[in-house]
Order: structure tokens, then C-alpha cells, then sequence
């Protein structure tokens, strides 16, 4: 999913070039020690994909020193980067709400704003980290929640998933993993002897969280096992796909990406128009042999109205989504009991009603539910909206002037 085009070649027949990934890892020794970013490429490889990585790692460095940090912001203006990861000092976002939002949150929004000013495709990326293995004893009598690894980690999850709620940013769940390693094989040891800084498990667990966020796919196939034994790196990347892929939501992943959602608009039994509910490129499948590249497609469907519409888009990052709904074309809308055409009912699926009285003809509308009750009266209407129930059917009647009317029913899904 990388938007950055590779440069004009001659292309040979049978020879293909693969798309480059471009990660920009920024934080601390948590992200150098074993040189993560590099098992990340490499896992990356075995999978069939390229990445170029880059870092800036200086030992102990915080959110605060990075936003202010000369290579770093060299590094972030360095080219346009497709991921940038950010990783936070490691103790820093398990204390308490209020220490972490003077601390933490303004540099990790003022990096973010650093990035997105150098490429607004780029996406964030929020390294969430790991309790120490006993808790935090240096800062457990200040801050009690830390002296367990139980509680530093829950703070530090609540941390970084609120920078990347906050930011529109991922939250690569490195630290949930990791407990999950904990609690279900509690053999394979993630720290090294300081109780603090990975082992070569805990890096790997690490770059294979950051692969299935950034690619969004399974890392189980990876033939890289860095220096595991390979059925602890299995387990490892098991764990690493489940933990991000089975609630993407959960992690903000997906934030930036298009809504491939859309709404109807009808202008009579069978003849619907589609909105978008976001800008970009477009392809329209009917259902029914016909599609459209247009933005806001009419179309005019058969008798058979029974179809299944799908609806991809792709905007200016290269980001796509895809969307399809059943419908039944020519049972959602508005239905005629008599011929006269005075005005124009348009119904859109998210239940806005918009009347439209183009030739100002004096009259009266009046729109009841099922059981009678006056839904909207209005004199002479034109151009104006309302929401309606999407439980039952609503009837109207136009009366003019003099007494012709129009009548008829207003069909939902």
C-alpha cells in the first residue's frame, strides 16, 4: 500500500518490480537494541515484500527530546515516508493520566504535525511497548500502578492507544503481544538480563507485530527466524497476527484509510442515484452487468431488482476500500398513485426526505405515518429536508390549489 511511484524504466516481458515500503523508525535503545528495524525487513523479505528502513535511536531519548532533536527532524524530512513509527521513553506514558498528558501527548502531536507537513500521505505509527518484568520499582512509590508488570503495562496501553486516537495514528500493539507471550508461554523469555530492554524473542515478537500492522496481513508464513529456534519464532509470529489482525479497529489501524460506504438517492421506482461518502476514485459495480466510474452515478435498473452493489474507491494517498450492500433497486423510494407530477420526493438511505417544488405551485403537502399521524405538513414546500422513521412506510398527499392532488407512498428497505 505504498503511493510512491517507482521511477520510469524499461520494462522487460516476464520481469515485474515490486512496490518499495518506506519505515522511518523513531525512539530509543527499545527500538535499537537487536536492531529491530532491521528484523522487520527482513521478515518483510521472507514474505515476498521490500521495505527500506531508516531510524533515529539516541539511548533514552523521550517524545520531547525527538520534537526538538536536529537528526530526527533531518531523518522525517529525509523523503516521503509511507510509515513512521514513534516510540516513547519507556516509562514515560505508564504514569498517571495527568503526568503523561503534560509529558507525552503535546510532542507526540508536535511530531505528528512534523510529519504530516513533510508528506501528508505519510501514517503515524504508535510503538506501544511493554512492562518491565517485575514492574517499575523506581517509580512505584510515587506511582503505585507500576509496581506490578500487570499494571505498568495496562497504563502503558491506555497511553499510547489514546496518542493514537488522538493523532489519526496506528498503534502497533507490541506490548499486548507480548503479554499475551507471557501468559500463554510464559518459557519463551522477551527481556534480557536488565529486565527491561528485549531479548532477540522480544525484538522479533516486535518486528512481527510491526509487519501485520503495516501490511495488514498475516506474518505466520515468514521464513526469517532472526537467531530463533524456529518453532519459538512460529509461535512468535502466530501470536504477533493474532494480536493485530484479529481487531484492527482496536489498534486505530485503518484510520486514514477511504469510506467506501454511500448513500441512494431516488428518483423513481427502479432509478437511483449513488453518492459517495468519500472523495476519490470510483468504480460503481450495479449488480446486475453494468458499472460506472463516475463519482455520483445514475442509474436506471431492471425489473429483477433484487442486485448487490459494490463500490471501491481509492483517494490521492493510493489508500483503497471496498463496500458492497444488497438492495432491492425498485422497492426503496417514492411510489406515484396518480399521474400528476407537481413536485419532486427524494428519499436518501440515511433517512433524509428532501421535497422539491421547482415550479412553486400553491398547495399544501402532507406526509402521515401508518397509524395517521402527521409526519410533516407544509405549505407549497421546495427544497426542504427532513428525517424521517426508517421503521415503517410514510404516505403523502400534495393538494393544489385548486383541489388537484397527487398522491402516493414513500417505500423504505
Amino acid at each position: 500500500m505504498t503511493k510512491k511511484l517507482i521511477s520510469a524504466m524499461l520494462l522487460l516481458p516476464g520481469i515485474s518490480f515490486a512496490q518499495q515500503t518506506n519505515v522511518l523508525f523513531i525512539g530509543n535503545s527499545y527500538t535499537n537494541v537487536n536492531d529491530l528495524p532491521n528484523i522487520f525487513k527482513q521478515v518483510a523479505l521472507s514474505l515476498g515484500d521490500t521495505v527500506n528502513v531508516a531510524s533515529s535511536t539516541p539511548g533514552g531519548y523521550t517524545f520531547e527530546a525527538h520534537s526538538s532533536y536536529a537528526p530526527t527532524l533531518a531523518a522525517i524530512n529525509q523523503q516521503a515516508w509511507d510509515y513512521v513509527v514513534l516510540q516513547e521513553q519507556s516509562q514515560r506514558p505508564s504514569f498517571s493520566p495527568e503526568q503523561v498528558a503534560q509529558e507525552c501527548y503535546p510532542f507526540a502531536a508536535q511530531l505528528v504535525d512534523s510529519i504530516l507537513a513533510n508528506d501528508s500521505c505519510t501514517q503515524p505509527v504508535f510503538y506501544m511497548t511493554w512492562g518491565r518484568q517485575n514492574g517499575d520499582a523506581s517509580n512505584c512509590a510515587s506511582w503505585p500502578p507500576v509496581c506490578t508488570y500487570d499494571g505498568m503495562q495496562q497504563r502503558l496501553r491506555e497511553s499510547y492507544l489514546e496518542m493514537a486516537f488522538d493523532n489519526s495514528a496506528f498503534a502497533a500493539p507490541v506490548g499486548v503481544a507480548w503479554k499475551h507471550v507471557r501468559d500463554t508461554h510464559p518459557l519463551i523469555n522477551l527481556y534480557n538480563a536488565d529486565e527491561s530492554h528485549p531479548s532477540p524473542e522480544g525484538s522479533y515478537l516486535a518486528a512481527s507485530v510491526f509487519y501485520c500492522t503495516v501490511f495488514r496481513t498475516s506474518c505466520e508464513s515468514a521464513s526469517f527466524n532472526f537467531s530463533l529456534d524456529p518453532d519459538t519464532a512460529a509461535i512468535l509470529r502466530e501470536i504477533a497476527s493474532s494480536t493485530v489482525l484479529d481487531s484492527l479497529a482496536t489498534w486505530n489501524i485503518g484510520v486514514n484509510d477511504p469510506d467506501a460506504g454511500f448513500t441512494m438517492e431516488t428518483f423513481d421506482s427502479c432509478e437511483l442515484m449513488f453518492h459517495p461518502s468519500s472523495p476519490g476514485t470510483h468504480f460503481w459495480d450495479f449488480g446486475d452487468g453494468s458499472t460506472s466510474e463516475e463519482s455520483d452515478p445514475y442509474h436506471l435498473f431492471s425489473n429483477d431488482p433484487v442486485v448487490t452493489i459494490t463500490h471501491s474507491v481509492t483517494d490521492d494517498c493510493g489508500r483503497s476500500a471496498s463496500w458492497s450492500q444488497e438492495i432491492n433497486a425498485c422497492a426503496v423510494g417514492i411510489e406515484r398513485h396518480a399521474p400528476l407530477l407537481f413536485f419532486d420526493l427524494r428519499w436518501t438511505s440515511d433517512g433524509i426526505l428532501t421535497v422539491w417544488n421547482p415550479d412553486y405551485l400553491e398547495g399544501t403537502l402532507v406526509i402521515v405515518d401508518m397509524m395517521g399521524r402527521h409526519v410533516l405538513t407544509s405549505a407549497a414546500p421546495d427544497g426542504r429536508e427532513m428525517h424521517v422513521s426508517l421503521h415503517c412506510p410514510l404516505f403523502w398527499r400534495f393538494t393544489t390549489a385548486d383541489r388537484l392532488t397527487d398522491t402516493g407512498r414513500i417505500i423504505i428497505p
